[in-house]
């Protein structure tokens, strides 16, 4: 055999002694690298290291991962090098929901609770639109299509400042000026001469007036009035319930007195 032909054959045989070696090499480093076999040709031969989410195959899956996010701020100013005189970002806590309005009025120091709004059966031959205030019940109804009425508790005169008869809303305002008049005055003449309209004006938060009197039905800072006989005339509501009955009046409403 020539020189060149045994030097081919002992190369052959030291490619064939490789094969098996490398055929191990590379199996095993599929079996430990999942999906990074390509990874470890780039590298060489050498693994990358540990894929994220990638276990074993054969592992059972509630295993415990190999790595565990560090929770405490020594933890992580140790592990992630951040600064020692920064904490890290805490998770945004939601805003606490807002309380809802409590459509249902409570009672108020000792109202009554037949005192409190409610639809009633009322039978009258009074228009639907009509207001009727019942001084003896201290009630006061918007009367409804259907036989019904939308009742209200009142306050009335007090003895010597009760009428009867009948009237028409006039005016409507909200959170109305006050100004007591001259017969008031002179009555109480430590009574202020004019009351911008607001929580602490005794005309509370709606007035209706009744024709060209003096006389109103309105709204009270005092609802625990209510159904008592303490006005000069005027009929008080609590101011729930005069924004409730405002709402559903017009100018030009008749108001019976009885």
């Amino acid at each position: 055999m020539s020189p060149f032909r045994l030097m081919a054959a002992l190369a052959a045989l030291c490619l064939l002694a490789t094969i098996p070696q490398a055929s191990a090499q590379i199996a095993g480093a599929r079996r430990d690298l999942g999906g990074g076999f390509i990874e470890f040709l780039y590298n060489g031969g050498q693994p990358a290291g540990p894929i994220a989410g990638a276990r074993r195959q054969g592992a059972p899956a509630h295993a415990a991962p190999a790595y565990a996010a560090p929770t405490s701020p020594a933890h992580l100013r140790a592990s992630h090098g951040v600064a020692p005189d920064l904490e890290p970002v805490r998770p945004l806590v939601s805003r606490p929901a807002e309380p809802r309005v409590q459509r249902e009025a409570a009672p108020v120091r000792g109202i009554d609770p037949r005192f409190l709004p409610q639809q009633v059966p009322y039978q009258t031959s009074h228009r639907p639109g009509t207001i009727v205030i019942n001084t003896a019940e201290r009630h006061l109804y918007l009367v409804q299509a259907g036989g019904t009425a939308m009742r209200y508790g009142v306050g009335i005169g007090r003895p010597g400042f009760g009428w009867r008869g009948t009237k028409t809303v006039t005016r409507k305002a909200e959170w109305p000026d006050w100004r007591p008049p001259a017969e008031m005055l002179r009555r109480r003449p430590d009574l202020p001469r004019f009351m911008a309209g607001g929580p602490a004006n005794p005309l509370g938060a709606r007035a209706l007036y009744l024709g060209s009197s003096l006389y109103r039905i309105h709204g009270s800072n005092e609802p625990w009035t209510i159904g008592q006989a303490v006005s000069s005339g005027c009929f008080r509501m609590r101011n729930e319930d005069v924004i409730d009955l405002y709402g559903r009046v017009r100018v030009g409403t008749k108001v019976v007195v009885m």
